[in-house]
């Protein structure tokens, strides 16, 4: 008698991502309810011009793929989509930029996300083991945690608490260097312009990390998905604007990641890079990364128009992206903290995203994981144009269980700032309508 072919434990014991699951319950809704899906930052800009020409053109006569031949790149890239990179660096940092251009070496890959998977096997210690885990910083980009699952790399992490005031500062420099002394980490992720939380690191703030770095013999990966939206009057803080001239001993350790989905609204494009001042690290992460061949043909060409634009128009470009999202950052913080008293409400500035925390709101029984699933499959708010719910990404998968025991995100939701602003703006109302609901709904239950 046959039996069922049995699952690896990895594969069988996987969930969907957290700022998946939401939509992947909605989908299979039967009702007439309509989603407004802030659980991912899917964004929903029209790409650059350059890049929606390029793209336009690309199949007709004189197009870049007119004769209908789309082959292989090289695994490192094409020159036209690497140089593209170090362009948009350049512009973004100017007179900050602390490398030469032609000392970085780009290699571009499928999405930021490939290049994180490159970066954790590049940096950390052997599948299995605990040596060298990957260091991150709590609450961090749930992609991380999963491709760290993935690969079998150990994951540490260093603890920061959502204040009364909205904010999430890094601990002192005594408790992060405890971390460090006791772990021993192959590479520490910063995301200067913060996913999940909104916040924004200071320069000083990677400088205390890059001096933890040089004295622990750690990969610095700076997660730059987001360095052109920040909205505040400081400049852009990066990876490329220290050295050594901050930190002897940094340069030859520093990593990059980059993607084409945020800045320039290109998300289903799958275009990131791995960027890195150490050739021995970016020669092997070529070498590891033939088994996948190359990065999407299409999609570089895509990417690569952009190396055209002059740096001041790059400039312009961003800009006019921080100029849109600060101002729906803004009215999303001042109206959730308005429609929601006594949650508090992580102020952005910079990235894509807020927290809530209800925690103050609700008793221990209370699950973020919980009132999503609700708001996807069964909750809904009456509106003009019929029924309406939320999507929102619960924080309970943006943290490291391990270190994490008491399960800060349980009480808190990140909320992406992706929709048109006439849609973000329904967003606090919608929220506070859902949570008393579901609140009410529990209360009854319990009666």
């Amino acid at each position: 008698m046959n039996s069922e072919p049995v699952l690896s434990a990895h594969i069988a014991s996987r969930q969907p991502s957290a700022i998946r699951v939401a939509s992947i319950e909605f989908a299979a809704r039967q009702d007439d309810t309509e989603a407004i899906n802030v659980a991912i930052g899917n964004v929903s800009l029209p790409m650059h011009p350059r890049m929606q020409k390029t793209l336009a053109d690309a199949g007709h006569p004189g197009g870049l793929f007119s004769d209908g031949v789309v082959r292989y790149t090289g695994t490192v890239g094409t020159d036209e989509a690497r140089q593209a990179v170090k362009k948009i660096i350049g512009a973004t940092l100017g007179d900050d930029l602390q490398v030469e251009l032609d000392k970085l070496h780009v290699q571009i890959t499928d999405g930021g996300s490939q290049a994180m998977e490159l970066m954790i096997l590049a940096c950390c210690g052997p599948a299995g083991s605990s040596e060298r885990p990957l260091l991150i910083i709590d609450a961090a980009y749930t992609n991380y945690l999963a491709f760290a699952a993935r690969l079998g790399r150990r994951v540490v992490s260093l603890r920061r608490y959502l204040t009364p005031e909205g904010r999430f500062p890094l601990p002192p420099q005594d408790k992060l260097e405890e971390v460090f002394q006791r772990e021993n980490p192959g590479a520490v992720v910063i995301i200067p312009y913060d996913n999940p939380t909104g916040s924004l690191y200071r320069r000083e703030d990677l400088i205390r990390l890059a001096q933890l770095c040089v004295k622990y013999n750690c990969w610095m990966v700076s997660d730059e998905a987001y360095r052109e939206l920040h909205y505040t009057d400081e400049a852009a803080p990066s990876v490329w604007a220290l050295s050594n001239r901050d930190v002897e001993g940094l340069e030859g350790r520093r990593i990059g990641i980059e993607t084409a989905s945020k800045v320039w609204n290109a998300c289903g494009l799958r275009i990131g890079a791995l960027v890195t001042d150490n050739l021995t690290l970016h020669k092997q992460c070529v070498a590891e990364n033939t088994a996948s061949l190359c990065p999407s043909t299409l999609g570089q060409a895509v990417f690569a128009a952009l190396g055209q634009e002059s740096e001041a128009d790059l400039r312009q470009w961003f800009k006019k992206q921080r100029d849109y999202y600060g101002e729906i950052a803004e009215n999303f913080y001042q109206g959730m903290t308005q429609a929601l008293p006594g949650a508090i409400v992580s102020r952005p500035e910079a990235s894509l995203y807020s927290v809530i925390d209800v925690a103050p709101l609700v008793d221990e029984s209370f699950s973020s994981l919980d009132f999503v699933m609700w708001c996807a499959t069964q909750g809904s708010v009456d509106t003009e144009d019929g029924p309406l719910t939320l999507l929102t990404a619960p924080m309970e998968g943006f943290y490291d269980r391990g270190t994490n025991p008491e399960n800060t995100g349980r009480t808190q939701f990140r909320v992406a700032f992706v929709e048109p602003p006439d849609r973000m703006a329904l967003i606090p109302k919608l929220f506070a309508g859902l949570f008393a609901a579901y609140q009410s709904r529990k209360a009854v239950a319990v009666g």
